[in-house]
Parts: structure tokens; sequence; C-alpha cells
């Protein structure tokens, strides 16, 4: 059934139109899912496994605590990304050298989630190879995948997914609304119908057209659209016309991929010539998309530097000013499903729909090229946009616009690689997005394509010296540091002879990066005073530079020269501030109070670190927010706030358990750690600690940023006030005070529900009434007021 379309979010797809039960089905998988720990739903395209899948993981939720995980691979072709798809789906932002299943089956060895891998037909031997290792080397984790064949392992159970129940049409109707089939067309009809029911007069009808397209939902929706200009038997008769020309006079029954394929011809053929070829070229997208992606696809003109737009004299068929209502026409015609996104609407074309279009593609001479260069010129330029506006007031919605292009920009990567005369172009656009791998939690995906495309691109050119330094720095912060400054060196080798300063200067940053990585502090001391002292060159980006400067003051803190951190920091604060900047102004604010626990100036310290630690979740900077969450656990711990401190360690520890539990092997963050860490075990006890590290450790990136901003409680409040960060005089039940307990412990709702013996639904009820008796938004400051009550 179609109307939901997968997200980037990793949770459950958003269901943009109403469900129609499949209660048999709904009660099959759930019971599956209790016995089998893989579960496969198979069945023809368009029958409706994503959402049923859905459904099913949304009902069994509650067993999960967890949670449930959305693995999208529609729009993935590359069977080495799976591993990696999965565990951007977890929350894992994997730096550690390992294999990438070993780090995954690794992060979730302890938990109970359920995983849900959808369309895995296309890359069947990598789905195969994630479930086994996910199968065999965790107790916990349960997979539920979608496919149009099974994944082939033992431990694997199927459920067929079978068309909507459709009646006779002959037959008795009186409770035909017992039909999902029928309920279908009746709710996708009154969308489109206002006041649409199915009535004694148009049952049969409804039935008979339900079973022309042997009930499935897809067909039945795009069918039901059709309502807006024809009576239900005029669209009946007009598909059976389309039947008989398809069966040539054979009394058989068309298969059902026919029935499908029956059903989207004639979709095709109720769109205008330009619907039509809009729909064609907007299928070599892999992923959702903006308007603007749809018009630079769809279109015929070539933009301003887009290059030839390919093989073959072609007439002009749809201007870029004729997209708008081509697309707009598709979304009405069920083509295109419509969602929310950053920027604005975005819009996406079913699998089946897009492999419809990509045939028809290819029927026209030379126009799969020309989109799939088109595609690729766009997605090049809106790269470099994003790169011009990194170092400025812009970089939230850069990271949001190109995380909903991620299956895009994999496709474009992926198809240039593979088309003899532009690997070039892909090692350009890897190297251009060097702060999107870097920044934003990609380090595997970048080296993969940035390994690929450097291999497929030997000769001396620009794009090569940026992506040998892209390649150093991402192997730098996988803990690959020889591999890296060989990589680096090689960059600035290249560099110095084509005479490009710029490209120099970003190779002598990772340069420096890779010598504070190895511990050796005095040499990336000279290194980052040399590079800053130069001023930035030519064509450098600001970004780089800026970050020369965040590595000078790390240098000069961790020597033990406060002082000139400080100044240092300050100075390139300003830098950030004056361009609206905000990821390297995060680094400098820890800089700055990392220089400030130098000085042992713990509360300028403290406000320092949290407004780094704000800065970082509002990016989702994960690697920034762990090395925050340990200084602010160094800080907590001199102040002699020694829960807070242990509590800080355990989420600090969790976060750093999806990025390199080692912390890269460097010796002074695990010092760093270890000495907090003695220092509160000596002050409360190790039993305390393991208590209130516990808590920490329960709670996942979100909460426990919540909980490091919050003020800490007073040291020693007065007697008569009441708990630090919570009203004076509130008195809470005692199921109430056992609730707010376990909230402190860190348990979610359903563990709270289990271990009090009591329904979630409950739970719920006393959490909300304790967040609104306190005056709190979350739960992280129940946690504190429990705290600041012992």
């Amino acid at each position: 059934m179609g109307g939901s379309a997968p997200r980037r979010d990793h949770h459950l797809p958003v269901e943009t139109t109403s469900f129609v039960d499949r209660r048999g089905e709904l009660t099959e998988g759930r019971e599956l899912l209790a016995r089998a720990r893989l579960v496969t739903l198979t069945g023809p395209g368009g029958v409706g496994k994503t959402r049923l899948a859905a459904r099913i993981a949304a009902r069994v939720a509650r067993a999960f605590p967890d949670g449930v995980r959305f693995v999208h691979l529609s729009g993935l072709r590359d069977a080495a990304l799976v591993p990696l798809t999965a565990a951007e789906s977890l929350g894992l932002y994997d730096h550690s050298a390992q294999p990438p299943l070993d780090v995954l089956v690794e992060h979730v060895r302890d938990r109970r989630l359920l995983l849900v891998v959808d369309n895995c037909e296309h890359l069947l031997g990598a789905c195969a190879d994630l479930a086994a290792a996910l199968l065999r080397g965790t107790p916990g984790v349960r997979i539920l995948a979608t496919s149009r064949h099974r994944l082939g392992l033992t431990e694997e159970h199927l459920m067929e997914v079978r068309p909507l129940a459709v009646p006779d049409p002959d037959g008795d109707l009186s409770a035909a609304e017992g039909y999902p089939a029928l309920t279908l067309f009746a709710d996708r009809a009154a969308a489109v119908v206002p006041g649409f029911r199915l009535t004694p007069d148009n049952r049969a009808a409804v039935a008979r057209l339900c079973r022309r397209l042997d009930g499935l939902p897809l067909a039945i929706e795009l069918a039901a659209v059709r309502m807006r200009v024809l009576g239900v038997e005029q669209l009946l008769e007009r598909l059976d016309d389309r039947y008989r020309l398809l069966s040539a006079g054979s009394p058989a029954v068309l298969p059902r991929h026919q029935t499908l394929r029956a059903a989207v011809d004639w979709s095709h053929d109720l769109c205008t010539e330009r619907e039509q070829l809009v729909w064609a070229r907007l299928s070599v997208l892999a992923g959702a998309f903006d308007l603007e992606t749809a018009e630079a696809v769809g279109a015929d003109e070539a933009e301003a530097g887009e290059g030839e737009p390919g093989s073959g004299e072609r007439t002009p068929h749809v201007p870029r000013h004729d997209v708008l209502e081509a697309v707009a026409g598709l979304v009405d015609k069920s083509v295109l499903c419509r969602e929310p996104g950053p920027g604005g609407a975005r819009y996406r074309l079913l699998d089946t729909l897009r492999h419809y279009g990509l045939d028809r593609l290819r029927r026209l001479p030379g126009e799969e090229d020309a989109a799939r260069t088109r595609l690729r010129n766009w997605v090049l330029r809106r790269a470099e946009d994003c790169e011009r506006g990194w170092f400025g007031p812009g970089q939230r919605e850069i990271v949001a616009r190109l995380r909903a292009d991620h299956d895009n920009l994999r496709a474009v990567l992926d198809h240039s690689l593979g088309t003899p005369g532009q690997a070039r172009t892909a090692l350009r656009l890897a190297g251009t997005l060097w702060f999107y791998w870097h920044a934003c939690g990609l380090p595997r995906e970048g080296r993969y394509w940035l390994d690929r495309a450097l291999d497929a691109n030997p000769e001396p050119t620009r794009e090569r010296a940026r992506g040998l330094w892209t390649a150093g720095l991402l192997a730098a912060v996988t803990r690959d540091l020889a591999r890296g400054r060989r990589l680096a060196e090689d960059a600035r080798a290249l560099a110095r002879a084509l005479g490009d300063p710029a490209e120099e200067a970003h190779s002598e940053y990772v340069i420096g990066v890779l010598t504070l990585f190895g511990d050796d502090l005095p040499g990336a001391l000279a290194h980052f005073e040399a590079c800053v002292a130069r001023g930035p060159v030519p064509g450098q980006h600001l970004g780089v530079f800026g970050l020369d400067r965040v590595e000078l003051a790390c240098a000069l803190g961790l020597l033990g020269q406060a002082d000139r951190a400080l100044a240092v920091g300050e100075e390139t604060l300003r830098l950030c501030e004056e361009h609206g900047e905000e990821w390297v102004r995060s680094y400098v604010l820890r800089m700055l109070a990392l220089a400030q626990t130098v000085r042992r100036d713990w509360a300028r310290a403290e406000r320092y670190a949290r407004e780094a630690l704000r800065l970082k979740l509002a990016l989702h900077d994960v690697t920034g927010s762990a090395l925050t969450l340990d200084l602010l656990a160094v800080i907590a711990a001199e102040r002699g706030a020694h829960e807070r401190a242990a509590v800080l360690l355990g989420g600090a520890d969790r976060v750093w358990a999806g990025i390199d539990r080692d912390r890269w092997g460097s010796a002074a963050l695990t010092s760093v750690r270890r000495d907090s860490e003695e220092r509160v075990c000596a002050a409360v006890g190790r039993r305390d600690f393991e208590r209130a590290y516990g808590r920490g450790a329960g709670l996942c990136l979100t909460e426990i940023v919540g909980y490091a901003l919050q003020e800490p409680p007073r040291e020693e409040p007065p007697a008569e006030a009441g708990p630090p960060g919570g009203p004076t005089g509130v008195r809470l039940t005692r199921r109430e005070t056992e609730v707010a307990q376990l909230v402190a412990e860190g348990l979610a709702n359903q563990q709270i529900a289990d271990r009090l013996v009591i329904a979630r639904r409950t739970a719920e009820g006393h959490v909300e009434r304790i967040l609104s008796k306190l005056g709190f938004s979350n739960r992280s400051q129940i946690a504190a007021w429990v705290t600041a009550q012992r």
C-alpha cells in the first residue's frame, strides 16, 4: 500500500495516507517475530511489503527496549555500503579500524532491538551477510526484512505478503466494507472525490475493478486517482479495454507482475507528454529530491557550466519553468510521493514506479545519458555551493540538505566511477565533500569513495591533491595514522609540484592533526605555530584555517600554556563570529574550556564547555559531543560534583561506543578519562560510582546532552530550599517517587512498567504528572532533581 515515503531519520516511515488494515498479516507477522529472529516479508512489487513491515514493527516496538530502526536500501546500489547504511541507522558513527560488520555486531551485542531492512532484493548477498552477522553475533537483535526474494539463511522465516482480499463481484456484497481491497479503493477515491463511499449501487463495480487489479494495493491506488474524471463503471470499462489488448484475446488470467504493469502503463498513458518525460528523467534519482533538483534534472535546457547534455540531438520538451507543473501533475496522479524535508517539500518515486520510469527513459535515444549528466553536474554544483558556504551561518541547513540528498550523492559517485571519462568528476565530488565526511560523522563512507576515486585517477591533478589529503584526514580519524600521513605527505608534494598553495595548506593541516593524534605535542605545537603564523593563503578554505587555530590552541592547552591557548582561542572565536560560523566555533569553545581547566577556573571552563556542547548537538556533531562530555566530566569531578561526573562519564562512554571505544588510542584522551574515574571512585566508592555511571550509560545522546546542559546543583543548598532545579514544597505520591527514581536510573517507560508490573500507559501517565508537578520539560531534569534530593 503506497503513501509511506521513507525518510533518512531511520525511524519508522511517516504514513502520509491511511493504512487499510491487514489484520491477519499483522497478527502473523507479530507471531513470527515472537519466535523467529529473522522474518522476511516476500511478495511482488506494489503489494505493500514496506508499509506492512512498518506497521508490524510499530505493533511490536514495546518488546524492544532499545528501539526499532529502519534501514532504507531502495536507493542503494553498492553492496559494500550495506553495513555502513545499517550502522548509520543505529546511530553508529564508527571511526575505528575494524571491519564494518564486526563494529556493528559489537555495538549492538547487548541490545534488544528490531532492525527493519527494506528492499533487499537487489542486494541479497550483502543483506544476507548483514543478517547472518547480527543473528550469530548478538542474542537480542531481531530482523524484519522486505524483499521480492528470500535471503537464503537457515534462520529465515518467510511470510508471503498477499494481495488484498476481494469479494466475488457477483456474490453477496452486503459486508463489502470488510474487504480491505474495497476499503482501500474507497479511501483513496474519497481523497479525490470528497464524499465518495461504497454503496449498494457501486459495490459490484468496485469489487470487479479490484479483482481485475488482482487486489494489488499500488495498482488500486493508481486506478483510484482516475476517479477525479471517471466514474467507477467508466474506470472499469477502460481498464478492461487495456487488459484485452495485453492478453491478446487469451482467456488466461494475467500474472500479477503483468497486472501491475498494466496499471502503471495506464497511469503513464493518462499523464501528459511532459509529465511522462519528467517521470522518466526523474527516475535517475536514487532517493528523495527537492524541486530545484527536479528542475535541474527534468528540464531540457542545459545551464551554464553544465556541459553537453548527452549523445544525440533532441527536441526540447520540458522548459525549466514547466517542471513544477509536471511535478504537481505527477503528485496528483500518485506517481510521486510528497514528503516533508529540509527547506520545504521533497518528492520521491516509489521503487516500482522508478524502475518503470527508468525503463521508459532507456527507450529514448540519448535521454538516460543526458539525464544522468544533468544530475551529475547539478549535484557537483550543489556540493561546491555547500563547501563555499560551510564557514558561514548556514551550516545547519547545509548538513540537513546533504543528509537528505545522500542517496543521490551516492548514485552520482557510483555512476561517475563506472562511466568512461567521468571518473575525475567523482574524485572532484568526493574531495569537495571533505567537510561532509569529516564533520558529519561519515569517515568510513568518505574513505570508501575516495579510495575508489583515487585509484581511478592516478594523474597529477588538483583534484587528486584534494582527494589525497581528504583521504588522509579520514584515515587519521579512523586510526590508520601511518596511511593517513603517507596520503597527506603525497598530497603536499603534489600540491607543491602543481604550484597550488591552497591544497598545500590543506595538506599541512592534516599532517599537523596526525602529529597531534600521534601524541607528539611539541611537534604539533611547532607545526601549527608555523601554519598560523603564515596566515591564510589564496584559495585556502577558511574552515581549514580556523581548524589550524583550533589545533594550535589544543596543543597549547595540553602542554599547559593556558594563557597563550586563551589568546589564540579568543581571536579564532572572533573570526567565527564575524562569519556566523558554528562548527569550528564549537571546537574553539571546547579549547577555551580546556585552557580554563589548566588555569583551574572551573566555572568559566564549564560555561565554555556547555556552550560548545549546545552547538555540537544542534549540528549533530557526535564526535565533538563525546569529546566535550569527557571534558565536562573532568570539570564536574574537580568541582566535587562526583555523582554528576560519574553520570557524564557513563554518557560519554556510550557515545564513544558508537565512534571508537578506545578514543582513537589517544594517550591524552584515555588518561584524562581514567583520571576522572579514579578521582570519583576515591571520593564516593566504586559501588556509588557504578550506579551513577550506569544511569549515564543508559541515556541516549540527546538525553545525556540535556543532562549536561542543566545548571549543576549547588554543592551545599540551604536546608530550607527545595531541590535545585525544581520547585519548593512539591510532594510526589509514593508511586510517583518510585517512578522518578527509575527515571533517574535511566529506565524508559516500558522498562519502568516492567519493573513495577504496571501498564506502559500507566507509567507514561506517572511521568507526565511528575513533569507537570515539577515544572520540567524532559526526563533529564527529573534525573537531576532526584539526584539533588539524595
